[in-house]
């Protein structure tokens, strides 16, 4: 985590994978899925998506077989972001989606940029994108949207 921290992501998935192979050997389930964890986000950082997908699920079903909620939230949010076949099978984008429904929900760009920690620039480019994507051209158009994309 240091060693990605100061931007040596090469030595740090070096690391990563190392400390997973000697995880190997022992019996610590838990110990090796957190590794796993931080080994797929290396993984996605450094543009291997398929490898990063793959590790991601592994720690992920550890994780719910062990019965630990939170890690597996964690878990399952990374690899939504590096799993490449839903990514190529959904529409819009994890963030395009969330400003898409805080929009549709009746929500300003001023408004939706508070709620997203985002300028209000990042959301009128992410609208722009949407609107393209789904061939719309106005906000009501994206509340009838989106609740089509819902079902």
């Amino acid at each position: 985590m240091l060693l990605a921290a100061d931007g040596d992501l090469d030595a740090a998935l070096r690391f990563a994978e190392s400390a997973t192979a000697q995880h190997d050997r022992l019996p610590m389930p838990f110990s090796r899925a957190r590794t796993q964890l931080r080994l797929g986000q290396l993984q996605r950082r450094h543009r291997r998506r398929d490898a990063a997908a793959a590790t991601l699920r592994e720690a992920l079903a550890t994780f719910e077989r062990l019965d630990a909620p939170l890690w597996a939230a964690r878990a399952r949010t990374s690899l939504e972001r590096a799993d490449v076949q839903s990514a190529r099978t959904s529409l819009l984008t994890a963030s395009e989606r969330r400003v898409a429904e805080l929009v549709a929900s009746g929500m300003t760009n001023r408004d939706v940029a508070g709620a997203l920690f985002i300028s209000v620039k990042t959301v009128e480019v992410n609208l722009t994108r949407i609107y393209r994507k789904l061939n719309i051209r106005s906000r009501a158009e994206l509340g009838r949207r989106i609740d089509r994309l819902d079902a």
